[in-house]
Parts: C-alpha cells; structure tokens; sequence
C-alpha cells in the first residue's frame, strides 16, 4: 500500500466514518458527520483541522449554554494536546490553544453585550439573554460563520 502523506489522507484512513471535505473555513458538522476544512498550507491549519476531528471523536454536537461551548472547545483541544497532536507528530503550544479559545470568549462576550444599554448581561435561554443593567432583553443569532446580530425584544 502506498504511504499516504497528507494529514488529510491519514485522518480519512484512521477515520473512516468521519467525512472530510475541503470548505472555506474549518468546522464540524455532526449531522452529515463531516469535518470541513480549510486552507492546509500551515502547522496551525493542520492543527486546526485536528481540533475539529476532536469535536468530532468526542461526540460534540451544539450547545446551548455559552458555557458549554467554552467547555467543549477546551476538551476538542485537550484532545488535541494528548491524543491527536502526538499520534501525527504535531503539538500545539499553549498560546495557539488560548488564540483559539480567545476568538470564543469574544464572540460569546459580543452575544453578551446589551443592545440597549451596552452592559453585559447574563444568558437567562438558549439564545436570550438579560440585562441587569437596564432590564433589557435580547435574543441573538448562532453566527458562527455569518455576523452576529442581536434582536431586542423588551426594555
């Protein structure tokens, strides 16, 4: 057999009930089981790749709590850390993993921001949120992968 030398290549082989399929960004999709990745010209891009295959192995489907998703996208790089990274000879330093994190904790930090009043309030449902502020209420949209739009809807 032929020696496969891409990661993407490995990953399909040791993998095979995960899809992989090239995109614009680097995501999983637990409901076509499909980790779509970007760009693969980089370390972090291959590490990233490996993070999303984590999410992935771990079983990580949405969140409904912005906490929650804090804790699984730690976990998807713990993951990365002791069992992907050393299985295909990569390693990701611990500012690569808090670079990552980072861009969560600002977008979870955005949904949080009162459109009212700018304050931050508190995450009362899946996607509502309350100031306690200006007693404020606010829904938000998942965006992801589009922008973030916050929908007041008592004040």
């Amino acid at each position: 057999m032929a020696k496969t030398s891409s990661l993407t290549d490995k990953l399909t082989r040791d993998f095979p009930q995960l899809h992989l399929e090239r995109s614009d960004d680097f995501y999983w999709s637990p409901s076509t089981s499909t980790v779509h990745y970007g760009d693969m010209s980089s370390e972090r891009d291959e590490l990233t790749l490996l993070h999303e295959v984590a999410h992935a192995l771990l079983g990580h489907h949405h969140f409904k709590r912005d906490i929650d998703l804090l804790r699984i996208e730690r976990e998807a790089w713990d993951y990365v850390r002791n069992v992907l990274g050393p299985k295909y000879g990569l390693k990701p330093d611990e500012e690569t993993i808090e670079d990552a994190i980072d861009t969560y904790r600002e977008w979870l930090h955005a949904r949080s921001k009162c459109p009212h009043c700018s304050l931050t309030g508190i995450q009362t449902g899946d996607s509502k949120y309350h100031c306690l502020g200006c007693d404020g209420d606010w829904l938000v949209n998942d965006a992801r992968r589009c922008g973030l739009k916050r929908y007041a809807i008592s004040h």
